[in-house]
């Protein structure tokens, strides 16, 4: 995060490309176009000079973009969204089976090669699948739970489960470092259509590494999807099936045995960074409705007419809202200093939510994934939203 960002809250798409990706400054979110026409002549100079050497790939003005992110990883690592934070932090005791992925066994070496098609329309061909590269924290936990999970040779800053903390960093307050990602020489990098800069990505196409973009998840039904086709091109599809339907049976164990009760609870999706001063609240493009809804509530932003995915946290949205309970990522929540910080934001304690400190928190990196451990995710919203502990 940005203390920039403090003046105005209202992000743009481009700035809050995903919950739990930080903003990007609109300088470095937007400048990718202009450089790359420069032509792909200077990029794959660029490339080749990667290769040889990744510490001094991309000239000058990648070297001042880099010294620029990180004055804003040193800037922005106490806001709790941890640009600075290369390991994941303390499990926090709502922590998914204690934070780690549960592999499939018997899968098996990856059949290869496979031609599959992208979700940037291109058809990509995986050849090798020795050295995996996933650029999201979604990604790495699908590709672990395939029982892949020897085979990755690095990790995004989201990817924070146990079996991929030792993993190197190749982001960059959340941006993806082309020379980082090439100096590990990589077979194949696993990308979101949400990740950026399109430069480095380019530069990584451009240095022959296949790059495979999948669509991001927005909800429940996105989650046998997107297993299966980071699986089909990992040369694994029947792994890829046995693990979604593992996880769509576990999420329905988790829907019917939610609790009946007589009123669906209003719950509101708050995005929380204090030390940015960054308090937003979401809408029905946020990515949580979904998950409410599995849980038996109504998504109170989205129901009050909150169209975007996020919108600044006032008085009037949260009187409007109206929320019996509020959600939050638990880095978000210590960054405004637990509960008691959280009912001293303007008008939550007006609300039923702060009345009766009704929060329910959820690990930052696994909250909104919609892959292999949703049905956990679900189980814990739950728990804490109805009290049941089973």
């Amino acid at each position: 995060m940005t203390s920039a960002a403090a003046g105005d809250t209202r992000p743009s798409r481009s700035a809050v490309r995903h919950p739990l990706r930080a903003y990007r400054p609109k300088a470095l979110a937007g400048g990718a176009r202009g450089r790359a026409a420069r032509g792909r002549s200077e990029r794959a100079e660029r490339a080749d000079a990667a290769r040889r050497d990744p510490a001094r790939a991309g000239g000058p003005r990648v070297r001042a973009t880099a010294l620029l992110l990180s004055a804003l990883v040193l800037a922005t690592a106490a806001s709790g969204c941890g640009p600075g934070a290369t390991g994941p932090a303390a499990a926090p005791r709502d922590s998914p089976a204690a934070n780690r992925v549960e592999p499939l066994t018997g899968v098996g070496a990856p059949r290869l090669p496979v031609t599959v098609r992208s979700a940037d329309g291109k058809r990509v061909t995986v050849r090798a699948a020795d050295r995996i590269v996933p650029l999201s924290g979604s990604l790495s936990e699908i590709v672990f739970t395939l029982g892949l999970g020897d085979r990755v040779a690095a990790r995004d800053i989201t990817a924070t489960f146990a079996q991929a903390k030792r993993l190197p960093v190749v982001t960059r307050g959340h941006d993806v470092s082309a020379e980082s990602v090439l100096s590990l020489r990589p077979d194949l990098v696993l990308a979101e259509t949400t990740t950026g800069p399109a430069e480095a990505l380019e530069q990584i196409h451009d240095a022959g590494v296949p790059v495979l973009v999948v669509d991001p998840a927005k909800g429940l039904t996105d989650v046998g999807p997107r297993i299966e086709a980071v699986a089909d091109a990992l040369g694994v599809p029947a792994a890829g099936k046995r693990l979604t339907v593992r996880s769509e049976q576990r999420i329905a164990a988790v829907r019917k045995a939610v609790p009946a009760h007589a009123d669906r609870p209003r719950v509101a999706f708050l995005y929380l960074r204090g030390s940015a001063s960054v308090y937003l609240i979401g809408g029905a493009d946020s990515g949580a409705t979904s998950l409410l809804a599995a849980a038996g509530a109504v998504d109170a932003g989205a129901d009050s007419g909150l169209r975007k995915d996020f919108t600044a946290l006032t008085t009037e949205a949260l009187a409007k809202a109206a929320p019996d309970a509020i959600l939050v990522m638990t880095k978000g929540l210590d960054s405004v200093g637990g509960v008691d910080g959280l009912v001293r934001l303007p008008g939550v304690a007006q609300t039923p939510a702060g009345t009766a400190r009704r929060v329910v928190s959820i690990e930052d990196g696994v909250l909104l994934n919609y892959g292999p451990r949703t049905d956990q995710v679900l189980k814990s919203l739950v728990a804490q939203l109805y009290g049941e502990t089973e």
